[in-house]
């Protein structure tokens, strides 16, 4: 198996395994929320303390899916479906972060690969959407890489860094069966 020297000098193996994310989790949640690159590249806040993380984790786990991305039981990376509301109970809003120090070495994939197995075999959605900065190029590839399409762009949509940052609204959408035969 191969190894990778990790921050701090602690070697471990380089395979991304994922599984629901557990109230436990939250203080490792909460150390990839306040990372530099993870806080610019996404719409969150960041800085969010493990307590926060939990009333979050907690209010979403009704209507969702949790799942962390781990790497020698180190905590790398999450992702999220927040299911609609009844009228929309086809489509689920994704949410996806990684480690800054993780950036470019599957886990963003793995993470996105489980997501849409869930979303397609499991809970049969068929619309999975997601916003982003427009300018983060690396994850609109990886979007991109599952099928997900541009439909549409906010000027100005949040502040970043003090000035106002564009998001690009995006979304997968697999054809329902035809209603027709019915």
């Amino acid at each position: 198996m191969e190894q990778q020297t990790l921050a701090g000098g602690v070697a471990s193996d380089d395979r991304i395994t994922l599984r629901a994310l557990e109230s436990s989790d939250m203080d490792a949640f909460a150390e990839i929320m306040s990372l530099p690159g993870v806080r610019r590249g996404t719409l969150s806040i960041g800085y969010r303390s493990p307590e926060q993380l939990t009333a979050w984790y907690e209010q979403r786990l009704k209507n969702g899916v949790n799942v962390c991305a781990m790497v020698g039981g180190r905590m790398v990376g999450h992702a999220a479906l927040e299911v609609q509301r009844p009228s929309r109970a086809h489509c689920a809003h994704m949410g996806l972060v990684v480690h800054d120090a993780y950036h470019g070495r599957g886990v963003g994939s793995a993470l996105l690969r489980g997501l849409i197995d869930c979303a397609d075999g499991a809970l049969g959605l068929r619309r999975i959407d997601l916003t982003v900065f427009a300018d983060n190029a690396p994850a609109i590839a990886l979007y991109r890489k599952f099928g997900f399409v541009e439909e549409g762009r906010s000027r100005g949509f949040a502040m970043r860094d003090g000035v106002l940052a564009d998001a690009l609204h995006m979304a997968r959408l697999v054809d329902a069966p035809s209603l027709q035969t019915l």
